[in-house]
């Protein structure tokens, strides 16, 4: 069984303009069962929300997350964790490149630029960020924060928050 909790909040940022933030929690029982989460990002993807940032510990689901979203997406190559490539691309048949990324090994801002962070944001492309802290300042753009919490039965909870694009 899952369970959601959706609310919705208009908020003024005093250097900034004005900014709705949308948040959704989803409860799952199983780490098996994440077809209502991934079918949440995709509707968000469709409202052209294309960088995905997931935190969570280690273990929590994020990768487990990308290959049932990326499955959902119609990529079927393998699809698996960039923690030692930093950036893996697979192919979907409906939106083209889907970049899979992993900052956990990365240290500095200038890391990000060697890789070309910032352009694989810029490219319109689905971005599927694991470990996303670093580039917290990089996020200018509308992104989906989705935080993953694992309780004491090893039940999941996704808190998923949408952020519209801000000035700099």
């Amino acid at each position: 069984m899952t369970s959601y909790t959706i609310c919705a909040r208009l908020s003024f940022c005093p250097n900034g303009p004005l900014s709705l933030f949308c948040g959704m929690e989803i409860f799952v029982h199983h780490i098996d069962d994440l077809s209502s989460v991934s079918k949440a990002i995709n509707l968000l993807i469709n409202e052209g929300y294309t960088i995905i940032l997931l935190r969570g510990d280690l273990g929590a689901g994020k990768t487990t997350l990308v290959k049932v979203l990326c499955a959902q997406l119609g990529i079927t190559e393998p699809v698996s964790s960039p923690t030692f490539s930093l950036v893996n691309e697979y192919t979907s048949p409906s939106y083209g490149p889907v970049y899979h990324m992993d900052l956990y090994r990365l240290d500095k801002i200038i890391d990000l630029v060697q890789i070309g962070f910032e352009e694989y944001l810029e490219s319109g492309n689905i971005c599927l960020i694991e470990w996303p802290d670093l580039a917290r300042d990089m996020m200018t753009m509308r992104h989906v924060s989705i935080d993953i919490r694992v309780t004491p039965d090893q039940s999941r909870i996704f808190n998923i928050t949408t952020y519209d694009a801000v000035d700099t």
